[in-house]
């Protein structure tokens, strides 16, 4: 048996726990989000962001452009490891899911109930931030993603968070 076999099997077996994803997310406290304009335009962008759940919210004024975007219903989001702490950079911690995204009304229950959870996190910004009436609450709901923890180590994610399968079916192949 070759090296590469054993090595191939091993990452097979290889299998994330959810913990180390929910660790990877509490490690940050701001989410890269990709949005699309309605012409297919796309934008990147980050927000800060609270978790309730496995639903995250983010408060996001309407000059930002990924904004009018995010009211499209959908958007995808990363939650990255941070450069200085990887040891590959080619093999980053990372996790990636689509959302699907809607408004939160202002002074609703869920908005009272998940702003103070935004100024706990984030600071006393947050009084002025929500007062201006350009910046709304989006709730950004998990409905599928990828967890990615190095090389070989590659797995899907369901709406829950959680890992459901090793992506590791096909190998990467080499001259």
């Amino acid at each position: 048996m070759d090296s590469n076999t054993t090595a191939r099997d091993a990452q097979k077996k290889a299998k994330p726990l959810t913990p180390k994803i929910n660790e990877l997310i509490a490690s940050t406290k701001s989410v890269i989000l990709a949005t699309m304009d309605s012409e297919g335009n796309p934008t990147a962008s980050y927000a800060p962001y609270v978790r309730v759940g496995n639903t995250f919210y983010i408060l996001v004024s309407f000059m930002a452009k990924h904004t009018k975007n995010l009211l499209n219903g959908h958007a995808s989001v990363m939650f990255i490891e941070d450069e200085s702490a990887t040891k590959q950079i080619y093999a980053r911690e990372r996790l990636t899911f689509d959302t699907a995204t809607a408004q939160i009304e202002r002074d609703s229950d869920l908005w009272n109930e998940v702003l103070p959870q935004l100024k706990e996190t984030h600071g006393k910004v947050l009084d002025i931030l929500s007062e201006m009436q350009d910046f709304i609450l989006v709730q950004l709901n998990p409905t599928k993603g990828n967890y990615v923890n190095g090389f070989g180590s590659a797995y899907i994610v369901d709406e829950n968070l959680e890992v459901v399968q090793h992506r590791n079916d096909v190998n990467h192949q080499t001259k």
